[in-house]
C-alpha cells in the first residue's frame, strides 16, 4: 500500500505491476475494475477469529472457556451437522473484489495504481478486469 497525493488530499492505492502492455490500452484513471486474487492464509484458528464468535462469559465460575465455541448441536442428531462452523483452516480462498477505482496509471514503468486494498499477500498474482 502506498500514498498517492492529490492536491491537499492522501489518496492509499495500491501498485499493481502489469505483465502484458496491452492491458494499458484497456484501463484509464478514473474507471472501475474488479480485482481477483488469493487471499492470505492464516493456517488454523478458533471460532473467535475464523467466525467471529464471542466466546464466553469471563466471570461466573468460567475458567478456560472464554475463546470456546460453546454448543455445537442438540442430542437428537448426535452427529455434527455439514457446514457447522467451527475452528479449521482460514484464509487461501479466491475471493473478487469489484468497484475498485483506478486513480492513476505509470505506463513507462508498467504500474497501475488501485484505489484500497486487494487481495492477497504482497508480490501475488492478481487479475484486474473491467467491471461489468
Amino acid at each position: 500500500m502506498t500514498q498517492l497525493y492529490d492536491e491537499d488530499t492522501a489518496i492509499g492505492a495500491t501498485p499493481i505491476i502489469v505483465e502484458e502492455k496491452a492491458s494499458f490500452e484497456i484501463f484509464k484513471a478514473g474507471d472501475f475494475v474488479k480485482v481477483t486474487g488469493v487471499t492470505k492464509g492464516k493456517g488454523f484458528q478458533g471460532v473467535v477469529k475464523r467466525h467471529g464468535f464471542h466466546g464466553g462469559p469471563k466471570s461466573h465460575g468460567q475458567k478456560d472457556r472464554l475463546r470456546a465455541p460453546g454448543s455445537i448441536g442438540s442430542t437428537a442428531m448426535q452427529r455434527v451437522v455439514p457446514g457447522k462452523k467451527m475452528a479449521g483452516r482460514m484464509g487461501g480462498n479466491k475471493r473478487s473484489i469489484k468497484n475498485i477505482k483506478v486513480v492513476a496509471i505509470d505506463v513507462e514503468k508498467q504500474i497501475i495504481f488501485l484505489r484500497g486494498a486487494v487481495p492477497g499477500n504482497a508480490q501475488t498474482r492478481v487479475f484486474v478486469t473491467k467491471n461489468i
